[in-house]
């Protein structure tokens, strides 16, 4: 009986610590398990390798040694120890787990299950100590899941973030290969006795047929020599892509001189196959297809014995493994090259991966809105037969929440069965995953994208076109910049939490944008923390001296260290911190860096206020905390800080330019978020300010155009304008107060960053 088994080369290479709240001993669990029960099997560690020394200084202590447990086959990095956010531990470690198959001797038909534990020992304990308790309960788990389809070879990068209170970045590499079962690993060099068996192989037992020697090959025989042949070509090709993609050639010449020999085999194989068939070539067999064999059919049973399938197995098994420890080589000499290019690799892959979940759009702009002039087709919503749900609901909000919910029944229907390494916290449960629509907005004058279906997943506009497809007229026609040649590029984010909030309630979403550019420098704002009740003025006054006092420092830091290129300052609100960024901007004190403004996201920022707010609830809570407590924002949020409609704040503060300088815009909003009105964070019209012709619907008409006008302004062609609307799953909520009135969804943009991973890594260039 042949057997084979799938090894997995685990690379550990570095650990950063993004957001972990507490000092401590630290070390990574890594376990193996097929997914069903088809195979008993259990995963053990076979080798490890320490590539690179561990690292010794003070700023990454190790204490300890890395650890195999007999009891559950696991593998333990070194404990190591973490002093402070952003530290960087390099591990250096590779680990190989060997799966033996099912006894039935085919190929597995089951996944594989990755574990990865995160275990956490106080800073009071040492290194020793730690592993002597090793045992305890981990303090976070991320488990991915190996397809079927990936098990006959695979080379991908996969990064481990455990979950939100532990975010950290592990970057793991994981090499996947089909080996035959007893294979000496230690061997790099092909044994010519294989070939010499091969011969005769061709000779002797090809000549007479399986039938006449009465050794009929059993057919999972023939099945698991077909995965090991998928296994061989697949290895040689990612060989090759991998050696292309680093600029390094692979040094093969052993293997291609002595590979000759299993290609004079394929071919009296495939001359014996055509004689017994009758044909003058092989039918129902094998077809020569650049240089392999192609199994066409399971007739090829009939025509081989047991004895031809054992030699070729082992033939065959041999180059596998020849092949597979060439790369372990290659990998081990360029490791830092290859990460790179594999993370490359993934980044390209998940905009496709992920678009399961996102619905692309283009729209135009509107030139002005004007009372009576609502247009349903100036909604993202745009169906193809769709006047049905039209007539159900004229709210946008109604719309938008209904197109989610026909898009997620849609992927119920789908079957996940891609060759990926796929993320169980995304897959594990894909209908519970945010749903997204996202409108690139363009300037009126431009052609809009005629979207005639509901559910676009699988025919996406190509989102690398809404960076670069607006902007080339335009950055012909504006003046290059003077920089030096030499020298740094500064960028900063600034984070503006909401109403009652913490300085560190945008943490997810600051972790996603340092994972997509480490070099960006964070402020989470804290000057307003226990002032979101008071005066907008005062809190944008206070916003504006932070950031600059921020910016100046930055400058004096890289300044020492070598000459600034550029500045690129971005800014990220949440709820009401939007209108104290905008507020801020307005500030003369801000003048100076206003060409300096890049990317600007809203996450369900109320732009047009409460003048016109459907969610009775809510208002009832708004009206309370004016009246008992004298809340000034909520005051002007709702319009009620001066009689005349034109004096309050929020119009004038539309009258001030505090958009038009952002290169890139983006807008999120729900609509199960009934905290902000649904319009107010798309900065939108909507039906009743639309139909309405008193002097409150002209006003906000007013002010809705020139917000607008700043996005559209002449010299901004270039920008990029979106909305994204976030369905979120509230089925786990159950009915409650906070679902009621809508604050669940409002605060779930603090509490998830699936979301934000989708936003961020499919319009990369939007944060670098």
């Amino acid at each position: 009986m042949l057997h084979a088994m799938q090894e997995i080369a685990i690379y550990i290479h570095r650990f950063h610590n993004l957001d972990l709240f507490r000092q401590g001993w630290y070390q990574i669990k890594v376990t193996m398990r097929w997914e069903h029960g088809e195979n008993t099997s259990n995963a053990t560690p076979a080798r490890v390798v320490q590539y690179e020394a561990p690292s010794l200084g003070s700023d990454a202590a190790v204490n300890g040694v890395w650890r195999i447990d007999d009891k559950d086959n696991s593998f333990s990095t070194q404990p190591f120890q973490i002093k402070y956010a952003r530290q960087h531990v390099p591990i250096s470690i590779m680990v190989a787990f060997d799966l033996p198959l099912s006894k039935n001797g085919g190929p597995s038909s089951s996944a594989i299950i990755m574990k990865f534990e995160l275990l956490y020992a106080s800073i009071w304990e040492n290194g020793s100590e730690f592993q002597a308790s090793i045992n305890s309960s981990p303090a976070a788990i991320h488990e991915f899941r190996i397809p079927p389809k990936a098990l006959l070879g695979l080379h991908s990068y996969c990064p481990v973030h455990f979950d939100a209170f532990h975010s950290v970045l592990v970057d793991v590499t994981v090499h996947i290969s089909l080996l035959k079962a007893g294979s000496n690993k230690a061997v790099l060099k092909l044994p010519s006795v294989s070939y010499t068996a091969c011969e005769d192989v061709a000779d002797e037992s090809i000549l007479g047929s399986g039938q006449e020697m009465g050794q009929v090959a059993d057919p999972r025989l023939i099945s698991l020599f077909k995965a090991l042949l998928i296994a061989h070509d697949t290895l040689l090709e990612e060989l090759q892509r991998i050696g292309n993609g680093i600029d390094k050639t692979v040094d093969l010449a052993e293997f291609k001189s002595k590979i000759n020999n299993m290609n004079i085999l394929q071919a009296k194989l495939g001359a014996v196959v055509g004689e017994v068939s009758g044909q003058g070539k092989p039918q129902n067999g094998l077809e020569r297809q650049s240089g392999t064999l192609e199994f066409r059919s399971d007739n090829l049973v009939h025509y081989l014995s047991k004895d031809d399938v054992f030699k070729m197995f082992h033939l065959l098994g041999d180059q596998v493994l020849y092949l597979w420890n060439i790369f372990l080589m290659f990998h081990r000499e360029n490791k830092t090259k290859i990460l790179e290019f594999l993370h490359d690799a993934w980044a390209k892959d998940r905009r496709a991966e992920w678009s399961i979940w996102m619905v692309y759009s283009k729209v135009d702009m509107p030139h002005h809105y004007i009372n009576g002039g609502f247009d349903e087709a100036s909604h993202h919503v745009v169906y193809k037969k769709g006047s049905s749900l039209r007539k159900l609901t004229d709210d946008p909000a109604q719309l938008a929440a209904m197109r989610a919910d026909l898009h997620r029944r849609s992927i119920a229907q789908m079957k996940m069965n891609n060759q990926s390494i796929q993320d169980m916290y995304i897959f594990g449960d894909p209908l519970r995953i945010p749903i997204l629509i996202v409108e690139h907005v363009m300037n009126a004058h431009r052609r809009a994208f005629s979207d005639d279906s509901y559910l676009r997943n699988l025919d996406l506009i190509d989102t690398s076109s809404l960076l670069t497809g607006a902007c080339s007229e335009a950055e012909e026609k504006q003046p290059s910049k003077s920089l030096p040649e030499n020298g740094r590029d500064l960028k900063i984010a600034v984070f503006v939490h909401g109403f009652q909030g913490h300085h560190l309630d945008l943490r997810l979403v600051r972790n996603q944008w340092l994972l997509i550019d480490p070099n960006v420098e964070f402020l989470m704002s804290e000057v307003n923390e226990d002032k979101t009740s008071g005066d907008f003025r005062e809190m944008g006054q206070g916003l504006a001296q932070e950031v600059i006092s921020f910016i100046k420092k930055k400058i004096d830091k890289v300044s020492r260290s070598g000459s600034l290129r550029d500045i690129k300052l971005s800014f990220i609100g949440h709820s009401i911190g939007n209108i104290i960024i905008r507020t801020a901007l307005a500030e003369s004190i801000m003048k100076p860096y206003l060409r300096y403004l890049y990317t600007y996201v809203s996450l369900s920022g109320p732009h047009l206020g409460y003048l016109y707010s459907s969610n009775s609830l809510f208002n009832s809570g708004l009206w309370l905390l004016k009246m008992l407590k004298g809340t000034q924002c909520i005051h002007q949020l709702t319009f009620t800080d001066d009689p005349d409609l034109r004096n309050t704040f929020f119009y004038k503060l539309s009258k001030k330019k505090t958009l038009e300088n952002f290169k890139h815009i983006i807008l999120l909003s729900s609509p199960q978020d009934g905290y902000v009105p649904y319009h107010s964070a798309r900065i939108e019209t909507c039906r009743a300010a639309s139909m309405d012709y008193s002097k409150k619907g002209k006003v906000f008409l007013e002010m809705l155009n020139d917000c607008l006008d700043q996005i559209r302004r002449p010299t901004s062609e270039h920008r990029v304008f979106l909305r994204c609307d976030v369905s979120f799953n509230t089925t786990a909520y159950g009915r409650n107060l906070n679902t009621l009135i809508g604050r669940a969804a409002h605060i779930e943009f603090l509490e998830t960053d699936i979301f934000v991973r989708f936003i961020m890594w499919s319009f990369q260039d939007l944060f670098r």
